[in-house]
């Protein structure tokens, strides 16, 4: 009895963290009360990675308790592959998924999934398209990108007993890492979907790793403060553009900090660019708050990229 006792405790101390996660600000960024709505966008790194020490295994309970401690009601994940949705999606019950693997347009490669709180929302649409010439064919590359890249969307249908449930669009996406034509064009393919959707009223919010800065022209595009495109581009900046609001820069506008990639090392400088992002409907929403969570547990991260997190709220309601 004595030896059966020992090894159960062994086997709860081996599951448990030793120490809490640790970060270096406070932890003030739990979900906000309804109607705000709390976004993430979290590039959570592919999970069969020859990463050693930070390889997914050693991270994912960590992962899966930042994704808690937020308690988002739609997060955008990146790089995620079909065996790690379902381990995440085990480990928080209350989500629903929507997406498909880049390489088939099935379950195949990596994922742009979306999460959504299934007890708030219900799904009323949903499709994935990828970055190139023919948009609707799975697998397809084009513009100078040798890695498949998409974006996977939703219309969400808020529950709102007695009313009219209020809608909107997610989209989340991954560019290219390398060719910046690539990235103009695919910003250039994502606001024209944007402005083709079916329900034009509704507000729209997208997440995703741009691997870009705030100053790179893909940005630059989607958030109005230029028209240019990739030279090599025949399309036109789709009429009617308004531009999207970066919701990090909205709550800080002037925070020298903003690196959100780190390859594993918690020390990375913070004056590096901003490659993820949460950008939203200029007048749809009142950006409450934005954050880059710099968690760490005994020194190590849940992912390369540090997740971003944003708190909206609609105008003229009250949390």
């Amino acid at each position: 009895m004595l030896l059966a006792i020992a090894c159960f405790a062994f086997l709860v101390s081996c599951d448990t963290p030793r120490t809490p996660p640790q970060t270096d600000q406070p932890r003030t960024h739990t979900a906000p009360e309804a109607p705000d709505l709390s976004i993430m966008s979290f590039n959570i790194r592919y999970g069969t990675a020859d990463d050693g020490p930070d390889r997914w295994e050693a991270r994912r309970r960590l992962l899966f308790d930042v994704i808690a401690s937020h308690n988002p009601d739609i997060a955008g994940l990146q790089e995620a592959l079909r065996f790690q949705l379902d381990e995440i999606r085990a480990a928080l019950p209350q989500y629903a998924e929507v997406g498909v693997g880049r390489d088939d347009g099935a379950a195949k490669g990596e994922y742009a999934a979306i999460l959504y709180r299934s007890d708030r929302f219900d799904l009323a649409d949903s499709g994935t398209f990828w970055f190139s010439d023919t948009p609707d064919v799975p697998g397809s590359k084009h513009w100078g990108n040798s890695i498949t890249r998409i974006c996977s969307w939703a219309r969400l249908l808020e529950r709102s007993p007695g009313s009219p449930a209020r809608g909107l669009y997610i989209f989340n996406l991954h560019l290219d890492h390398q060719s910046e034509p690539s990235r103009q064009r695919s910003a250039e393919l994502l606001a024209a979907r944007v402005l083709a959707r079916a329900h034009p009223e509704d507000p729209v919010i997208i997440t995703g790793d741009f691997n870009c800065g705030e100053q790179s022209p893909a940005i630059r595009f989607l958030t109005g403060r230029s028209r240019a495109t990739a030279q090599d581009s025949a399309a036109s900046p789709p009429a009617g553009w308004p531009g999207l609001l970066d919701t990090f820069r909205a709550a800080h506008p002037a925070d020298p900090e903003p690196a959100t990639f780190t390859a594993f090392k918690p020390g990375t400088p913070r004056d590096g660019p901003k490659i993820d992002y949460i950008l939203i409907s200029p007048a749809a929403f009142t950006v409450i708050d934005a954050a880059i969570d710099r968690t760490t547990l005994d020194g190590r991260l849940p992912s390369d990229h540090y997740p971003v997190t944003a708190h909206l709220r609609y105008p003229g309601t009250q949390p």
